[in-house]
């Protein structure tokens, strides 16, 4: 569908909720011309509501979020304390210290429904979570249960860190990409450079894992700054997509000084991923601020063509709906839907997962649950 400028204003202004968003003029124009250009935008939409965190929505009801449960395998701990978490993040995860501990909550939550979960920790002084006293549980869960997905943040690695986690059942590795010297060393009082997180991106290319880098927007303070530069990391070296989030101040030190990083350059940012990652799938995290600027952020990615959003604003799934997409919904974390939606070589193995057309109210939707 051809979506000019002045019909998304109409479209948008007919949506409970969305009648006063201002978006830029100027970022709908340049949206709206790269559509002219040739790009036609993507005619379908995901979006996951993984148990990540709490969420709720009039429009995603159908969705069971104990089915993508987050795991720390430091508990809240963390002994980098970087300013724009804190290790704030991990405090409401389940708490795995030992594997002990791991095996009993991965038994626990896959006998609820779990089809997968979410596997972090608190960093080390390095920027690297230790893994190793978890690599044969790993293994063992992975043996067991061959249908349950494993999406592991692995912080920095080396060649022979990455093919440890490969070996012991890692599906899909993630980490934060940062293109900006200032913000290793301000933020993160790292002792590293953006060419050690070029290297540890490199190095799980090198597994048979998928490999899902993630960019956070405003990292450095609210502000973009090495943005641009993970975005040119990851079209050289390429991956199995591209996770976008948005600091949110609400977890940083409050000893610095963060904004909310602007919407609109965010959009801005949206619009250049999309171009300069044409062929990969590109989603729209669930890390990002609340109340208005969660929505304008929501409505660009839908504009962009980014390909999901995790943990929607209301009103985004109709807006989707109005723009002519077809919408599909997920429980599973955003970083592994472009294997069971987008990936052509796993589409042709239907029987490993489970599809259910359906409708979110009044829109039809297709659910599934890997």
């Amino acid at each position: 569908m051809r979506v000019t400028t002045h019909h998304l204003l109409e479209v948008l202004h007919a949506i409970d909720g969305m009648e006063d968003v201002a978006l830029n003029p100027g970022l709908l124009e340049d949206i709206d011309a790269f559509r002219q250009a040739g790009f036609p935008g993507n005619s379908d939409i995901l979006f996951s509501v993984p148990g990540v965190r709490t969420f709720a929505s009039e429009e995603l009801p159908d969705c069971n979020p104990a089915h993508w449960p987050a795991i720390s395998v430091t508990g809240g701990a963390c002994e980098l304390q970087c300013d724009h978490c804190k290790a704030n993040i991990l405090k409401p995860m389940l708490a795995a210290r030992s594997p002990e501990a791991l095996w009993r909550i991965a038994n626990e939550s896959i006998a609820a429904g779990a089809q997968g979960f979410l596997l972090t920790g608190g960093s080390d002084r390095d920027n690297r979570v230790d893994y190793a006293p978890f690599y044969d549980i790993l293994r063992k869960i992975k043996d067991q249960y061959p249908g349950v997905s494993i999406a592991a943040h692995t912080a920095l690695v080396d060649r022979d860190r990455a093919h440890a986690l490969e070996q012991a059942g890692i599906d899909v590795a993630m980490m934060d990409v940062i293109g900006a010297q200032e913000t290793i060393e301000q933020v993160y009082h790292l002792d590293k450079t953006v060419q050690d997180f070029e290297d540890s991106l490199v190095a799980l290319r090198q597994t048979g894992m998928r490999v899902v880098p993630h960019i956070v927007i405003g990292l450095h303070y609210g502000k973009i700054l090495g943005e641009w530069s993970a975005l040119d990391i990851i079209r050289r070296i390429q991956a199995d997509a591209l996770v976008l989030v948005i600091l949110n101040p609400v977890f940083a030190s409050r000893r610095k000084t963060f904004i909310t990083p602007d919407p609109h350059e965010a959009g801005s940012f949206f619009l250049a991923v999309r171009k300069a990652l044409a062929q990969m799938p590109v989603f729209l995290g669930c890390a990002r601020p609340p109340g208005l600027d969660r929505l304008m952020l929501d409505i660009y990615a839908v504009l962009a063509g980014l390909n999901g959003i995790a943990h929607p604003s209301e009103g985004i799934v109709e807006l989707a709906r109005q723009l002519g997409k077809k919408v599909s919904v997920s429980s599973a974390c955003c970083s592994v839907l472009q294997r069971s939606l987008l990936d052509s070589e796993y589409r042709d193995k239907p029987a490993e997962r489970t599809v259910h057309p359906g409708m979110l109210g009044n829109i039809p939707v297709t659910v599934t649950s890997s």
